[in-house]
C-alpha cells in the first residue's frame, strides 16, 4: 500500500516544478520587443562607455546581479538604498563599501526609460542584461538573457549577510549554498569564473595568505606586500593575472595554487571540482560554452513576474 507521505511529497515536488516552470515561462529575450524595442541596444551602449572609462566596471556590474539573485530571487532588491522601511541590503558585509556600479545603473535606467518613453525595464532586468554586457565588453561570451522580471518591494541586509557566499568558505559549504540556490557543483566551477575579472580587498583575502597551506608560497609572498598583517583593508589584488579580460586564466591559476581567495582555492584543493577546473584551464572553449547556460540559469532564480512587485521608477526606491 501506498502510503499517504508519499503522495504528499509527489504532489509538493509537481506543484513546485509547475510553478518553476510559470514563473520561468514568463521570462523571454523577446519580453521588450513590442513595449520597447530599443530597451537592449541602450543598455549596452551605456555598459559599454562604462567598462571603456573603466575596465573594472564590468566585474563590478557582473557581481551585482549575482549578489540580486543570491538573495530572495534577482529582484532588483540589492539597489534599494536604507530607508525607514528598507534595511539595504547594501549594508550587509558582503556589500559594505566593496558593491560598486550603482551610479552606472542609474544611468542605464535613465537612458533606458528615456529610450522607452516611461518605465517599462525593470531594474532586476537592467541588472541581468548589465551583467551579460559587462562580460561580452571584456572579451567573453555572449548569451539571450531571459527578461520580464519585476522589481521588489523589499530587501534584506540579514538575507544578505545569510545566503551570500563568503570567501572563507570551504568547498562543502560552497557546494551547500549553491544547491539552496538550485545550482549544482558545475554551476558553482563556472559561476566562480566570473572571478576571471575584477579585484579584491586585503580583508577578503588577508587568512588566505597568512594560515592556509594550500597556497603557492611566493604568491602568498608577493600578496603580502599589498595585504600586511594589520591595515590596509582596502587595498585591492587582481584575482587573476589579467583582471580586465574574460578568459580561463582564473582556472590557470587554482591548478598553480594561486587562487586569490580562500574559497577560490577550495575549488581546487583535492574535491569533487578538482577535474572541471582543470578542464576550463586548458579549455576556454567549453567555459565559454558553459557560462552562460549557468548566467542563465542563475537569473532563473525566484524572479518576480506577472503582477508581482512593480517596475521602479527610481532604482534606488520603492515607488
Amino acid at each position: 500500500m501506498v502510503s499517504h507521505t508519499y503522495f504528499s511529497v509527489v504532489f509538493q515536488v509537481v506543484v513546485f516544478a509547475s510553478l518553476a516552470t510559470t514563473a520561468f515561462s514568463q521570462l523571454s529575450p523577446n519580453y521588450y520587443d513590442y513595449s520597447c524595442p530599443n530597451a537592449l541596444s541602450t543598455i549596452r551602449s551605456v555598459v559599454d562607455a562604462a567598462v571603456e572609462k573603466e575596465r573594472r566596471m564590468g566585474a563590478s556590474l557582473l557581481r551585482l546581479h549575482f549578489h540580486d539573485c543570491f538573495v530572495n530571487g534577482c529582484d532588483g532588491s540589492i539597489l534599494l538604498d536604507p530607508s525607514p522601511t528598507i534595511d539595504s541590503e547594501k549594508n550587509a558585509n558582503p556589500n559594505f563599501q566593496s558593491a560598486r556600479g550603482f551610479e552606472v545603473v542609474d544611468e542605464i535606467k535613465q537612458a533606458v526609460d528615456e529610450a522607452c518613453g516611461k518605465p517599462v525595464v525593470s531594474c532586476a532586468d537592467i541588472l541581468a542584461v548589465a551583467a551579460r554586457d559587462s562580460v561580452v565588453a571584456l572579451g567573453g561570451p555572449t548569451w539571450d538573457v531571459e527578461l520580464g522580471r519585476r522589481d521588489s518591494t523589499t530587501a534584506s541586509r540579514d538575507a544578505a549577510n545569510a545566503e551570500i557566499p563568503a570567501p572563507f568558505f570551504s568547498l562543502s559549504q560552497l557546494i551547500t549554498n549553491f544547491q539552496n540556490h538550485g545550482l549544482d557543483e558545475k554551476d558553482l566551477v563556472v559561476l566562480a569564473g566570473a572571478h576571471t575579472i575584477g579585484l579584491a580587498r586585503c580583508v577578503t583575502f588577508r587568512d588566505h595568505i597568512y594560515n592556509d597551506s594550500d597556497i603557492n608560497p611566493y604568491y602568498a609572498q608577493q600578496l603580502k606586500y599589498i595585504c600586511p598583517k594589520n591595515g590596509g583593508d582596502f587595498n585591492l589584488s587582481p584575482l587573476d593575472p589579467t583582471p580586465a579580460q574574460f578568459d580561463v586564466a582564473y582556472f590557470s591559476d587554482l591548478v598553480q595554487k594561486k587562487g586569490l581567495l580562500h574559497s577560490d582555492q577550495e575549488l581546487f584543493n583535492g574535491g569533487s571540482t578538482d577535474a572541471l577546473v582543470t578542464q576550463y584551464s586548458y579549455d576556454s572553449s567549453a567555459f565559454y560554452q558553459d557560462f552562460p547556460n549557468s548566467m542563465i540559469k542563475m537569473g532563473n532564480i525566484q524572479p518576480l513576474t506577472g503582477d508581482q512587485g512593480e517596475i521602479r521608477v527610481n532604482c534606488r526606491t520603492v515607488n
